[in-house]
């Protein structure tokens, strides 16, 4: 573990940085606005412009805290990290099961791989818990990133091998959570779902949804929110015990109505930088 400063002095680092990012560097705040503004039609100017302040703040928070994860304790961590309703986690691996979990930009979620600190299953020994990655091309900064999301003990699966990785953890008997965060547009070969998010006709991803079905999964929510600087709560939201029971394009749906809820509790607590609606798409005819 790296020896670090206290959080309280790396927030003032933050605190300098924040206006630096929204005031000079100016980072994507035509899109963050644009984002903004459509998502929340209803929202007057100046109820937009306070959200958008605060989302710069928690952007570079967010900067702090992953670095933090060097030299963060444990201890520490399950303070600032609580989980609820981790039971349904322990029961469905004491089960045997394989867990897909969907999640999102949202709060933290660099913080989310602690949940390792609150389940009663051992790690590696009793299940594996991971989340799925796409690879950065700098080396050194996907190498800086792996080590700081492993840094509580969960794996990271390359998304491009993710299936055949949980596959193999069955294979050899271990129970597995595996987090996919499926907020972003969907990669090609994802004809993805669409519907609408937020007010926008949107290509939501699909393959976790297909992933989950075809393994015959649970298939859990988690709704992290932020209660105050440096503290999270991520609750686990049930979806599916068994996601081959479940209809096409269910889950995703459901993912989309939980996610709307967690964005719309805390909007400023979203990732608005990300081009989501870069490429329009309509939705399908109902007739």
């Amino acid at each position: 573990m790296t020896l670090m400063p206290p959080l309280g002095i790396l927030y003032r680092i933050s605190d300098l940085l924040a206006p630096i990012v929204y005031h000079v560097v100016r980072y994507r705040r035509r899109l963050v606005r644009k984002n903004l503004t459509e998502s929340f039609p209803d929202k007057p100017l100046s109820e937009i412009k306070h959200i958008e302040r605060r989302f710069y703040r928690n952007f570079t928070d967010n900067f702090i805290e992953a670095i933090k994860l060097l030299g963060i304790t444990d201890r520490e961590m399950r303070r600032r990290v609580v989980f609820g309703g981790i039971e349904k986690v322990d029961e469905y691996l004491s089960q045997g099961k394989t867990i897909i979990a969907y999640f999102a930009h949202t709060a933290n979620w660099e913080w989310a791989p602690s949940i390792t600190l609150w389940t009663s299953k051992q790690r590696d020994s009793e299940a594996v818990f991971a989340q799925v990655y796409r690879p950065l091309r700098n080396r050194h900064s996907d190498r800086l990133f792996l080590r700081l999301r492993s840094r509580f003990g969960s794996h990271s699966f390359k998304k491009a091998t993710v299936m055949r990785d949980i596959i193999r953890l069955r294979r050899d008997g271990m129970p597995s959570m595996t987090g996919f965060m499926s907020d972003q547009k969907p990669s090609h070969g994802d004809p993805g779902h669409i519907t609408t998010f937020l007010n926008h006709p949107t290509a939501m991803i699909s393959g976790t949804e297909h992933l989950a079905r075809r393994l015959g999964a649970a298939v859990v929510y988690m709704d992290m929110t932020r209660i105050r600087r440096g503290y999270y709560r991520l609750d686990i939201v049930d979806m599916a015990a068994d996601a081959s029971l479940t209809a096409p394009g269910e889950l995703t749906e459901r993912y989309v109505s939980l996610l709307e809820r967690t964005i719309k509790r805390d909007p400023a607590g979203w990732l608005w930088t990300h081009n989501r609606w870069k490429y329009p798409v309509t939705l399908p005819d109902t007739k």
